[in-house]
């Protein structure tokens, strides 16, 4: 296992700015406003040879810790986790505003862990800063560190640093690697329960979860693993409708959460029974279906459904849902644990369809099945005419069907072959696409010559009689006025004679 790198801190001294520096990549959403970051996210420090996971934590306010409830204490307590779990804690402070009250009570936390400690010293823009900005900080006893991670100052000398104290608490891999896994990714409106359903799968509190719309923020990645299998959850923020958005960190958390659905293997798309079908959860099943995105269906809060309104819960969503037949609905509840048991084996199943490859003697059969049960439309007296199919190099899967021209293929007649393929091949719950393609290209009609030029040369008759040895005579010089040339020589005689025989 990889040695564990937690960034603690209070609210607002940089500590996403530095991890995405840390990390190589924007994963962390950072902004001017403290308390951005609420629940841990993780990533990968790679310096040379040496690799480390590091983790970003919310700005840490030891007098949470005794109050009885508010945003404040489920983010200390996610910090609290974190150093719990570290194996090096880099503590990162302010050198702008130097040491604070808040500093030193972080401090007493870090120090009372008993974890290495390296104190960051963040905003330090260049050497001439240092011996100011860090002179309040030698008070607290750790080694010291200054850095800027907005102008990258010092972070070459940090990450040596780090990998440096976390080379000891390195430890063999699995089997399966630290990057393999099924990732799935969690979307849906805010409030949903998908931090919930979550901590309901890992059997832990490993998500911060209120009954406050939008507490998650980030896209946070969250590993753990069961019967020998790794699996990846990606929680993300909750997505409104886009006219309701005005605050631009809402507007990247939203960002954040329709990219990692494209980027996992599986989405599980939350919804709330008790709220019923939204216009915002169908615009995210057109979305889902338009990027052929493999996705589930997840109805949470059903236990707060009275029995008699389950029925007509379920035709509700089987309509929502024609767009996309193939996408599997389950009924849950994130609170009682109902149902919860079947998401992992049938995001298993979802990803097997979407990685099937079929041989072109299995895919032609059962092109030529389709087509003989039902051919076809005549379209302008023309019917489309199969040749073969493949399959595209694509995941999820998509064939290719090769006509004599795609024109004739209506699309009823593509969505009754797609269905036919689901059938034979027995995909039923990936996304499946059909591309039909002309086998050759069509010609374009010979257009006739309106200005033809005047036809310069002698008669069939007078090129016949003209011959001689094989040879025609022509003298290019002598052309009559009605565009045709006259024969010299022989050529002529022999036709002057031709006429007097003909009057004699």
């Amino acid at each position: 296992m990889l040695p564990i790198i937690a960034l603690i801190g209070r609210p607002n001294v940089g500590k996403s700015s530095l991890f995405n520096r840390l990390v190589r990549q924007n994963k962390s959403i950072t902004h001017d406003l403290p308390g951005v970051t609420r629940d841990r996210v993780y990533g990968e420090m790679y310096e040379g040879d040496q690799r480390a996971a590091v983790i970003d934590t919310g700005g840490m306010l030891p007098d949470a810790a005794e109050a009885s409830a508010g945003m404040d204490r489920f983010v200390f307590e996610q910090a609290a986790e974190a150093l719990f779990e570290a194996d090096v804690v880099l503590f990162v402070v302010d050198g702008r505003e130097g040491l604070t009250g808040l500093d030193q009570a972080v401090s007493e936390k870090v120090r009372a862990s008993g974890k290495p400690v390296l104190l960051v010293v963040n905003k330090v823009d260049g050497p001439e800063l240092e011996a100011k900005a860090t002179a309040d900080f030698h008070g607290l006893g750790f080694e010291i560190a200054p850095v800027s991670a907005a102008h990258g100052y010092g972070l070459a000398d940090l990450r040596l640093r780090a990998v440096e104290l976390a080379a000891p608490f390195l430890k063999p891999e699995p089997v399966y690697g630290p990057e393999q896994g099924l990732k799935l990714c969690m979307l849906g409106r805010p409030n949903a329960g998908k931090s919930s359903l979550v901590n309901a799968l890992l059997g832990q509190a490993r998500q911060i979860v209120s009954d406050i719309a939008g507490t998650t923020r980030d896209s946070v990645d969250v590993g753990f693993e069961r019967d020998g299998r790794r699996y990846i959850f990606v929680d993300t923020a909750g997505v409104r409708r886009r006219a309701v958005i005005t605050d631009h960190l809402e507007k990247l958390s939203v960002f954040r959460a329709l990219t990692s659905s494209k980027r996992a293997d599986v989405t599980i798309l939350v919804l709330d029974a008790v709220e019923g079908l939204s216009h915002q959860d169908k615009r995210l099943i057109a979305y889902l279906a338009e990027q052929r995105t493999p996705f589930m269906v997840a109805v949470n809060k059903v236990d707060l459904v009275p029995k008699e309104h389950m029925d007509a819960l379920r035709q509700g969503y089987a309509e929502a849902l024609r767009i996309c037949s193939h996408v599997p609905v389950l009924y849950i509840s994130a609170l009682t644990g109902e149902g919860t048991r079947k998401i992992l084996s049938l995001a298993e199943e979802i990803r097997r369809e979407c990685i099937i490859r079929i041989g072109t003697g299995a895919l032609n059969r059962a092109m030529a099945e389709a087509t003989t049960k039902h051919q076809p439309p005549v379209i302008k007296r023309r019917r489309a005419k199969f040749y073969y199919l493949t399959q595209a190099d694509e995941d999820p899967p998509m064939f290719v069907f090769f006509v004599n021209d795609a024109e004739l293929v209506t699309p009823a007649y593509g969505k009754y072959l797609e269905n036919q393929l689901r059938k034979l091949l027995n995909i039923r719950k990936a996304p499946l696409a059909t591309v039909f393609r002309s086998s050759h290209e069509k010609k374009e009609p010979e257009r006739p010559l309106t200005n033809r030029a005047p036809r310069l040369g002698r008669s069939r008759r007078d090129m016949d009689g003209g011959v001689k040895g094989g040879r025609t005579t022509i003298n290019p010089g002598k052309v009559s006025t009605s565009g045709k040339a006259t024969a010299s020589g022989k050529a002529s005689a022999g036709s002057k004679t031709a006429a007097a025989r003909k009057k004699g």
